[in-house]
């Protein structure tokens, strides 16, 4: 069995490259910028005053002397021509500070008498000014490749003039599942078989990061059927493939030799970790296929553990393995055998707001029920002798990304 981090390792270097493409802002959120953003211009593009208030040369206000008001500066509309002594402009938020003003003097503090003005106190140079560039100046770096875009780093991108953003293409991928004894959700279930569910919890997973998600639906465990929609993956030209159920190597487990028969090179098929030691993956040609269990909280471990990072990684993201943090976790754990535990738990914030996590004992790969509870997976090494109430864990936050 092959452990998990050598896994990870193997896939990443068989991630093929998928290009970059150009999109408008409005459909830049959650894509993977493909090249660091750079300011167009500075940001604010002249000195703006930071408040609703009046612009002044400092050196010029002595509490209760007035000046004269010239005019006004407000945003879209700057005061015209020179301040000059012994003048005062008015100005607003954002507004363009007006030739010969080193100062703003918040509403607040100013008194008017006709065009009069009059202030309670001096006030120092570069007070509630914001400078030409104090936000960014014009060919700087704003963010890097490799970022996920926010509403903030919109914002900002926005801000910089830039109408579009070059982000990293995102994948195709086709998902199928296997077994005779599969019925769709709604369907008629016969003395033997159960309702499928894999398929629906791995592409709510691997949207965010696909560009199209092809559901290829349930196919029996008969091998021409089977080799038939898997070839029809292969000819639409998936960047991935994803099959759940029939991993194993038993009489009615196709799907390792009808991926072979097809060309796929396997790289590994059994994993050092619990849940989901039955995971397949390989190659054809730049397409990357793998083979997840059939059993429901095999197949969504394995594919928050493997399939996640590899998407992450495919699509530009400096972190694939984001999210993971360490909590105490309430509970003691029991150690963990050979194999690398990703035991299910509960994320809760204690009285002093810190958060912490409850494990959940339950380990049977078909309780889908808990894992639908959980919200996180506490990572036990291979071998760990377990941990005492309080001790710090590693957890895997599932709904964090």
């Amino acid at each position: 069995m092959m452990p998990v981090d050598e896994a990870l390792e193997r896939i990443f270097a068989k991630l093929p490259d998928l290009g970059s493409e150009v999109v408008p802002l409005g459909r830049a959120h959650r894509r993977v910028l493909g090249k660091p953003l750079l300011a167009t211009h500075s940001q604010p593009p002249f000195d703006a005053s930071a408040m609703d208030g009046y612009a002044v040369r400092a050196a010029e206000v002595v509490p209760g002397r007035p000046l004269k008001l010239a005019g006004t500066s407000q945003a879209g509309a700057r005061f015209v021509g020179m301040m000059e002594h012994g003048q005062c402009v008015r100005i607003f938020t954002g507004a363009p500070l007006p030739i010969g003003a080193d100062a703003v003097i918040m509403q607040e503090e100013a008194s008017a008498a006709g065009n009069q003005i009059s202030f309670q106190k001096a006030p120092r140079a570069g007070q509630s000014i914001r400078k030409q560039g104090f936000d960014f100046l014009r060919g700087a770096e704003l963010l890097p490749a490799g970022v996920a875009l926010t509403p903030a780093m919109l914002s900002l991108a926005a801000s910089a003039n830039q109408p579009n953003l070059t982000v990293t293409r995102r994948p195709k991928v086709a998902i199928l599942a296997t077994g005779d004894e599969l019925v769709a959700p709604g369907g008629t279930l016969g003395p033997d078989q159960i309702v499928a569910s894999n398929s629906f919890g791995l592409i709510a997973m691997v949207s965010p990061y696909a560009e199209k998600v092809i559901d290829l639906g349930i196919v029996p465990d008969d091998k021409a059927r089977l080799e038939q929609v898997l070839l029809s993956a292969f000819d639409m030209g998936v960047d991935m493939l994803i099959t759940s159920g029939g991993a194993s190597v038993g009489d009615r487990d196709y799907v390792q030799q009808v991926l072979r028969d097809l060309g796929v090179t396997l790289d590994f098929w059994k994993l050092r970790m619990r849940p989901g030691k039955p995971l397949m993956f390989g190659t054809r040609g730049k397409t990357l296929v793998f083979g997840l269990p059939g059993n429901p909280v095999s197949a969504m471990v394995t594919a928050t553990v493997i399939l996640k990072p590899a998407l992450r990684a495919m699509t530009g993201h400096t972190d694939p393995l984001w999210p993971r943090i360490g909590v105490p976790t309430l509970l003691g754990l029991p150690p963990a055998g050979p194999r690398r535990h990703f035991m299910r738990g509960i994320l809760s914030r204690n009285e002093i707001g810190y958060l912490e996590v409850t494990p959940i004992f339950e380990t049977d790969s078909s309780h889908s029920s808990s894992l639908a509870l959980a919200d996180a997976l506490i990572i036990q090494p291979e071998d760990d002798p377990g941990s005492p109430p309080g001790e710090i864990v590693e957890v895997i936050p599932l709904a964090w990304g």
